[in-house]
């Protein structure tokens, strides 16, 4: 208690406070900007950093970390143009309600969502974090396998309504995640000569050409369309009763984004991606989803929130990033003579508890931020059409750009932006081509390197009890589509007498 006490003492300091909110800000600010993650922010601030004192530093970069991710909701719910990765599958609810002039609903849904996943991992983080690394720690190739494999596994079911279509997408996805060098054989794989495929394709340039760029072009088809919104409607925020929506879902995403933030390399991405998925799964009324249902934003906001702190659990105990922002958190600690593992939390546990704390008020901060500033985001739907996309097409070229300062990225993301657009047509949803291509990597590695240390024996998969786990939720989450298509069949072929009580 004496140790959490000094901590928080630090922070009566108007400068910590000055730095958490500046975290803050540039966190919602980067967020919010297509293809500029917390993660690539950052890392251009670590050196700037260097000349703070620990807490302060860690504190800056842990702040930036939490605003970062929830500012990605905020373009991915007004313009379809997901600010960072975790933000991809708010996009599938969030952009239509924006369409519909509720964009001030699904930012406060976002917003409150967010807060209540970033408040529940700190507190993972605090109280759990002993346990959940052990857990972590048991996880090898085969267990990433077999968790890839049950992502997998959700595709049927993910978003639109053809499961054959969603398992295609998927296929295609996984298909793109091959592209590039093979680094157990050193074989280049469908590069066709341009070297910049060397390290493969990102998802980040395709996902922002599937949502940003097909969009694009979507409204470029419709810029003569007059579309009347009322005003009042746009900037109304939720009510109790939305919220009251929310709570099965919120509280099933925290479990979910608390345990996928806390496996080392996961993040928040691969938690949105299943939070939405269960939100969908466990609605008694799918149909809504991809049309606008708040489910459908708490959800993936929930998750990928409560993945931020559970990220920092191996990253401070281990010594092993829990997602590629806390691979740079994990730099600033050793750039200023930290080492990360038990010495931590015995040697500077006031450090940690500066950590806990700096997370804490960015959640609040950041919730103040977003519920204060949802009616002036939610004015930007309010922009005609003529004016809006042209700029946010511009945004997704930067974006695209910055990622590794390579006109191949700009190029993939027009290709995808085109290929989405008539996919969009025919009827394929973009969720699963980009589950596909951000777990396919994993699928491949994770595979190889199981096969070596099994010596090439498939059996000895089922010796890992975590493995058996994985398949056996994977062959439900399989069989569940089949089951519930086979009882709307048995339900179509009943006579119409058999659905009505008898008088």
């Amino acid at each position: 208690m004496e140790t959490f006490l000094n901590a928080a003492a630090q922070f009566t300091d108007p400068f910590m406070l000055f730095v958490i909110l500046a975290g803050t800000v540039g966190g919602v600010m980067v967020g919010a900007m297509p293809g500029l993650s917390s993660t690539m922010a950052t890392a251009l601030l670590l050196p700037f950093t260097l000349t703070m004192d620990p807490i302060p530093a860690i504190a800056l970069l842990s702040a930036l970390y939490c605003a970062g991710t929830f500012g990605g909701s905020i373009t991915a719910i007004l313009v379809n143009a997901p600010g960072a990765p975790p933000a991809a599958a708010t996009a599938f609810d969030g952009y239509p309600l924006a369409q519909q002039g509720r964009a001030g609903l699904a930012l406060g849904i976002a917003t409150v969502s967010s807060t209540i996943g970033g408040i529940f991992s700190i507190i993972v983080l605090i109280v759990a974090a002993p346990m959940l690394a052990r857990v972590a720690y048991d996880f090898g190739p085969p267990e990433y396998f077999a968790l890839a494999l049950f992502g997998l596994s959700m595709l049927a079911s993910i978003s639109g309504e053809s499961a054959f279509k969603n398992l295609l997408g998927g296929a295609f996805g996984v298909l793109l995640a091959t592209i590039g060098m093979d680094f157990t054989t050193g074989v280049d794989r469908f590069t066709f000569g341009f070297y910049e495929l060397t390290e493969g394709v990102h998802f980040i340039p395709v996902m922002i050409g599937l949502f940003a760029g097909a969009e694009f072009l979507t409204q470029a088809n419709s810029l003569d369309r007059v579309t009347v919104r009322a005003a009042l409607e746009a900037v109304k925020l939720p009510r109790w009763a939305d919220f009251r929506q929310t709570l099965g879902t919120v509280a099933r995403s925290c479990g979910i984004g608390a345990f996928i933030g806390v496996l080392p390399a996961e993040g928040g991405t691969v938690a949105a991606m299943i939070g939405y998925n269960e939100a969908k799964r466990w609605s008694k009324d799918k149909s809504k989803f991809g049309k606008g249902d708040i489910r459908g934003i708490a959800g993936p906001e929930t998750a990928n929130n409560a993945a931020t702190g559970a990220a920092m659990v191996p990253t401070l105990a281990l010594g092993i990033p829990g997602s590629a922002t806390t691979a740079v958190i994990l730099a600033a600690l050793l750039v200023h003579g930290l080492r990360p593992g038990p010495h931590l939390f015995n040697e500077t546990p006031t450090l940690l508890y500066g950590i806990f704390i700096a997370m804490l008020l960015a959640n609040l901060m950041f919730m103040g931020l977003g519920l204060l500033g949802a009616k002036l985001f939610a004015r930007v739907t309010l922009i005609p059409t003529r004016f809006l996309w042209p700029a946010v097409f511009i945004l997704a070229c930067i974006g695209s750009y910055a990622l590794n300062q390579s006109i191949m990225d700009v190029s993939i993301m027009v290709i995808s932006g085109v290929g989405g657009f008539f996919l969009k047509r025919y009827g394929f949803s973009a969720a699963p081509i980009i589950m596909g291509l951000i777990l396919g990597e994993l699928v491949e590695s994770s595979l190889k390197q199981s096969l070596i240390i099994f010596d090439h024996n498939w059996l000895r998969f089922f010796e890992r009890p975590i493995v058996v786990v994985f398949v056996v939720l994977t062959v439900v989450s399989m069989a569940m589509p089949l089951i519930g298509g086979y009882r709307a069949q048995l339900r179509a072929k009943m006579p119409p007498s058999a659905d009505v009580p008898g008088d």
